[in-house]
């Protein structure tokens, strides 16, 4: 693939196989906490509305990775769903739009190798960072910027966050060249924080997990005063 496709074309593609012998399951139920009417995909779904599903409130990923949208055929925010369980919408995004999905599809990795570019300005130019097998939480701590105009997937597949500690609007990097930022489904050049997806068939765990913050060490008590000694005749 010599250049990435458009976001609506890319999407449209129906890129249901991964790696070679990549496997895709995905349970998706109607309702939170894995209630209400359940079906099983192995490829890409345009609309649940149209498999009887009303919406997908809830989601147990068998195998993947996956990518999921709030709207319909592939449209709206978008949501990378690793192995593992998403009782309800805040277990896949901390940037609320809608409480449900509507369409997902398989997400394409390449290779158990990964390698970014990211650019300053659109066209894959000027001032430019190369991540390579590694997570970045913060984009200004290895000093680039939060402006990336346009990005090169060489390696494996991305997902890239609006915000510092991969938060904010996800925006998904399959293997190709992205010129700009309407390329990947964004209204402005904001990243500001680029992680790894990962696939089982090279990554056993399976998921990215998030470092659980650690908690502020409770106060000390202060010393219990030494009694008073009593007075001597």
């Amino acid at each position: 693939m010599s250049e990435q496709q458009g976001a609506p074309e890319q999407l449209a593609a129906g890129k249901s196989q991964g790696g070679a012998g990549a496997t895709y399951k995905v349970v998706v139920f109607e309702f939170e906490n894995f209630c209400g009417k359940k079906m099983e995909l192995s490829a890409e779904c345009k609309n649940v509305i149209e498999k009887g599903c009303e919406k997908v409130g809830s989601i147990i990923v068998e195998s993947g990775p996956w990518v999921a949208f709030e709207r319909q055929a592939f449209g709206g925010e978008q949501f990378v769903l690793e192995k593992g369980e998403y009782p309800r919408w805040s277990t896949w995004t901390n940037s609320q739009t809608n409480n449900y999905l509507l369409s997902l599809r398989p997400l394409k990795v390449d290779s158990a190798d990964h390698k970014l570019h990211l650019f300053e300005n659109p066209g894959l130019a000027g001032r430019k960072m190369e991540i390579v097998d590694d997570d970045v939480p913060s984009l200004w701590v290895h000093g680039f910027q939060d402006r990336v105009a346009s990005i090169k997937a060489t390696n494996g597949a991305w997902v890239g966050y609006m915000f510092p500690g991969y938060r904010g609007r996800q925006y998904i990097f399959e293997h190709g060249d992205y010129k700009h930022w309407n390329d990947w489904g964004a209204s402005t050049p904001q990243i500001q924080s680029v992680r790894r997806v990962r696939d089982m068939q090279w990554h056993k765990r399976g998921c990215f997990i998030a470092p659980t913050p650690t908690p502020a060490p409770n106060p000390t008590p202060p010393a219990p005063a030494p009694p008073t000694a009593a007075g001597t005749s």
